[in-house]
């Protein structure tokens, strides 16, 4: 009882987090890693949550037509693949070169937000072509990334379909969602098979996780492209307190 005590509240705030700007599994992840639990568990367990809870707000922004399915079709099977990839790298080996990767990733990127006056600046974006080519390398990289360890994933995927492949921010939020539920179904596939999934404990934080992802859909649909640069400061800075106090410890 108190691991659900612990996980299902914040879990809740992480899908809220997550529909808005992504890096939900900055706080789902550490809620379960506080149980004491074996981080491979943690890790698949996390996934079924956060699978349930993105497929509200990925089902929401489709409705919305926020969700940009030309290019998302092409996206959808390299982030299946490269989280495939990531989840079975996951179960072999530890995530301390990942971490270490993060420490000097997340800095510049953090700068990279502040810098930028537009996330997406309007009325610059590439020809489609260059859009697809650009958001299927992402969607693989990604996907790996998501995979192996994940936290921060839905955060990146804004970054780089607004700054590389110039998307407005609402398609990019819109296609990242298309992209996190691809990778978060095929790493959980990857953990239920291997046998690392807790389901009472899953399926439980999954409703509170979709009830975060409702609202934060919500949230943003009213405007919350505004919030997205402080949000996503915020995640980024947790994230890098995060990856260094794990790395001390």
């Amino acid at each position: 009882m108190l691991k659900f005590l612990i996980v299902c509240p914040l879990t809740f705030i992480a899908g809220f987090i997550d529909a808005i700007a992504g890096g939900g599994g900055l706080i789902s992840l550490p809620a379960f890693l506080m149980t004491g639990l074996p981080v491979h568990n943690c890790l698949a367990t996390n996934k079924m949550s956060s699978s349930l809870g993105t497929s509200v707000s990925t089902g929401r922004y489709a409705l919305k037509g926020y969700i940009p399915w030309k290019t998302a079709l092409f996206c959808i099977p390299c982030a299946f693949t490269g989280s495939a990839i990531g989840a079975n790298i996951a179960l072999l080996v530890s995530d301390r070169p990942f971490r270490l990767i993060m420490l000097a990733v997340l800095p510049l990127t953090g700068a990279y937000v502040l810098t930028r006056k537009e996330l997406a600046p309007e009325g610059q974006e590439y020809p489609f072509r260059i859009t697809v080519v650009i958001s299927m390398l992402c969607a693989f990289f990604i996907g790996i990334y998501d995979g192996f360890y994940g936290p921060g994933t839905g955060t990146f995927l804004i970054l780089l379909l607004s700054g590389l492949a110039h998307m407005p921010i609402r398609k990019a939020n819109g296609l990242t969602k298309a992209i996190n539920f691809s990778t978060n179904i095929s790493a959980l596939s990857v953990f239920l098979l291997n046998g690392q999934v807790i389901l009472p404990l899953g399926l439980a934080a999954g409703l509170f996780n979709i009830a975060g992802n409702y609202l934060g859909a919500k949230q943003f649909e009213k405007g919350g492209t505004k919030a997205v640069r402080p949000v996503i400061i915020t995640v980024l800075l947790l994230f890098f307190i995060k990856v260094a106090w794990e790395l001390l410890i």
